[in-house]
């Protein structure tokens, strides 16, 4: 707005306003130019000489009522200085117009553009302000209605004097009028005894925490009725950070409370109705409920070989190789035995090998029958003789980059456990932290014993073996750690892992009373401590003597050998030429079929199970085809076939020696001697 009467005032700010983007309006006259003022005016720009010849009362009318945020800043235009100390002129306006800024004349274009714009970014902030007024007010009344519908009382506690500030309708909530005083103390006074020092430990939790307060509880109006009360509250801080305050709202759920008790008389009542109609039934189904009963177990057997088939799955491709390799290894040392007989020496040799092999021979089985187990097998256990027999394996397991030593305090007793499971774990244990330890490291097996510990956690107080495994890798995160035994969750990278290995070993230690404790920092390595009850039952080591009844010997027979491992295939080979037979060596099923598409003579076929193109039940089933009644043996590492094998042939348990290959063949051939 420019009101400028006489001279080239209005025409020179007009042009100088156009050139900074600001449209003008101007006035001939006091009466128009207080007409034409509104909210939207951004400035006014007056000369001094029309507000000293004018009468200024509309004007100072209208700027006396501007709204709470506004503030029309007016730009003087003087031709003389106007400093408050030196002209009363210029006071007189200040206390007229309020937000004034005085313009000396004549002046310079940039002086003029720039007291401007200070004025618009003056006035444009007052629009800002208006508007934040504005959504306070509409939240504030959005409160204030949702607070009545809701019939939501408000209060405030200062902390510092824990002063109760409270609103009618929460006053109300407590029995009281609005002219009546609500205080802390009496509020709390009102509580019932019971419920009285968990509301004081809300609000002390609360000063503490910085959690939000929530509390129902019951209390009493001054009329003696009783009542029930919800508060919920939130911290609210100083600048500094000190609690000062907890701001919140009320409610009474008495008519809640009573509809639950009532819920709950009748869901009572409705239960021992249920339960008297449930023992009819059971006593008059008996036989229904035993049937029942099997079923769940059946089903229990079902989800837990579920959860052992991704592990089984994991371990019997591994097993199946290494039981190849030992095939090999078992079968030319049973046969170099026979030919070093005049060496003592070499004879010694050997035998120690093959208990060697025959010892990761029962490893193999183990891991493989492991997936298909139902049941623990829960005997005494030497841990400290467990962990010497499988250091061998361990440190093949983790590689050469990896240092393993064993920390043993003192005698440790013996657990009550399975030791094919706790190998397992420990298996696991071992391959998880060479795995945290890419670029090698150490890891720690530890075994200590308690005697009547009282552990802080859920196990009950006794005696425990604690058996640990340290590593200094990688370490995980609170939130890694938090997760690590949940069935699925692994760290590693897609095909790598699982994520049963920790959940298997928490669920094994559950079952056997014990658990399993992880720690772990990021960048300072992972302990895993499994927990297991001590027994002081001896542990009683059975020794299976060898039988000494040898194989009865057949007839020569001409043998077709399938495996796709040459390996394999010759020492088979090599083993049934030492028995007397003929055997036919086939290196895949193709070349298998082709022998038996042609006319040479085959009494009995040794297949492998798992091999390309068609696995040994595929196979037997071409092959029968073929040739009718062919006695037909498999040969595999799995502890079972797995499932779809869809054949049911005799099984030779790899890896085999040849007293077990003979035996197979007699068995099927019943040769007499």
């Amino acid at each position: 707005m420019v009101y400028t009467p006489g001279g080239r005032d209005a025409d020179v700010a007009k042009t100088l306003l156009a050139e900074v983007g600001i449209e003008t309006r101007t006035a001939t006259s006091i009466d128009e130019f207080v007409k034409l003022l509104s909210d939207v005016t951004l400035f006014a720009i007056v000369t001094e000489e029309s507000l000293r010849l004018d009468d200024m009362r509309p004007v100072h009318d209208w700027t006396s009522t501007q709204p709470s945020w506004s503030d029309l800043p007016f730009i003087v235009l003087t031709r003389r200085s106007m400093g408050l100390e030196r002209n009363p002129t210029a006071d007189r306006l200040v206390r007229l117009l309020g937000n004034v800024s005085f313009l000396e004349r004549p002046f310079h274009p940039t002086t003029f553009v720039s007291v401007v714009e200070t004025a618009r970014r003056g006035r444009l902030r007052q629009y800002e302000a208006r508007t934040s007024i504005e959504e306070l007010n509409e939240s504030e009344l959005r409160l204030r209605t949702a607070l009545l519908a809701g019939r939501l009382g408000a209060w405030e506690l200062e902390l510092a004097g824990f002063a109760l500030v409270a609103s009618d309708v929460c006053k109300a909530l407590f029995g009281r009028k609005p002219q009546d005083e609500l205080s802390y103390h009496s509020l709390v006074e009102g509580i019932l005894l019971d419920d009285r020092q968990r509301m004081e430990d809300a609000v002390a939790h609360t000063m503490a925490s910085g959690l939000d307060f929530e509390i129902e509880f019951r209390h009493r109006w001054p009329d003696g009725t009783p009542h029930w009360a919800e508060m919920r509250g939130r911290l609210v801080r100083e600048r500094d950070g000190r609690p000062a305050r907890i701001v919140g709202v009320s409610s009474d759920v008495t008519s809640r409370k009573v509809l639950e008790e009532r819920l709950r008389a009748e869901n009572d009542l409705l239960e021992q109705r249920v339960e008297e109609r449930t023992r009819d039934l059971r006593e008059a189904h008996e036989r229904l409920l035993a049937e029942t009963e099997q079923r769940a177990k059946a089903e229990e057997r079902m989800r837990q070989s579920q959860k052992l088939e991704a592990l089984g799955q994991l371990t019997g491709g591994v097993a199946h190789d290494f039981n190849n390799l030992l095939m090999a290894v078992l079968g030319n040392l049973e046969l170099a035995e026979k030919r070093v007989d005049s060496d003592p020496k070499t004879v010694r040799l050997i035998r120690g090998a093959m208990d060697g092999a025959r010892r990761g021979a029962s490893l193999t089985q183990r891991l493989l029958a492991f997936a298909r187990q139902q049941e623990l097998e829960v005997r005494p256990v030497d841990l400290a003789a467990l962990v010497d027999g499988m250091l061998d394996l361990l440190k093949r397991s983790v590689g050469s980059t990896i240092d393993i030593r064993t920390e043993f305090e003192g005698t440790v007793p013996p657990v009550l456990a399975d030791a094919n499971q706790v190998e397992l774990a420990l298996l696991n244990l071992a391959v998880n932290a060479r795995d945290a330890m890419p670029e090698g490291g150490t890891v720690v097996i530890g075994l200590r014993s308690f005697e009547d510990y009282r552990p802080a956690d859920e196990l009950p107080a006794g005696c425990y073996v604690c058996l640990s495994v340290s590593d200094s890798g990688t370490g995980m995160d609170e939130a890694t750690l938090q997760r690590a035994v949940d069935p699925f969750f692994s760290t590693k990278e897609l095909g790598k892992g699982t994520g049963l290995g920790l959940s298997m070993i928490h669920g094994l230690a559950l079952q056997l009373g014990g658990a399993l404790r992880l720690s772990s920092k990021l960048g300072e390595g992972t302990s895993a401590e499994f927990w297991l009850p001590a027994t002081s039952v001896t542990v009683k080591e059975v020794i299976m003597a060898p039988s000494q009844e040898s194989c009865k010997t057949s007839t020569p027979l001409s043998i077709l050998v399938v495996d796709d491992d040459a390996l394999i295939a010759m020492s088979t080979v090599d083993m049934l030429e030492d028995l007397g037979h003929m055997p036919i060596e086939a290196n895949s099923p193709s070349d298998a079929l082709a022998v038996a598409r042609s006319d040479v003579k085959i009494d009995l076929m040794i297949t492998d199970y798992s091999m390309p193109q068609m696995n040994g039940a595929e196979l037997a089933r071409e092959i029968l085809v073929i040739r009718p009644g062919l006695p037909i043996v498999v040969a595999t590492g799995y502890a079972d076939l797995p499932p779809g094998a869809g054949i049911n042939l005799p099984r030779l348990s790899k890896p085999y020696t040849q007293q077990q290959l003979a035996s197979q063949i007699s068995t099927l051939f019943a040769v007499v001697s």
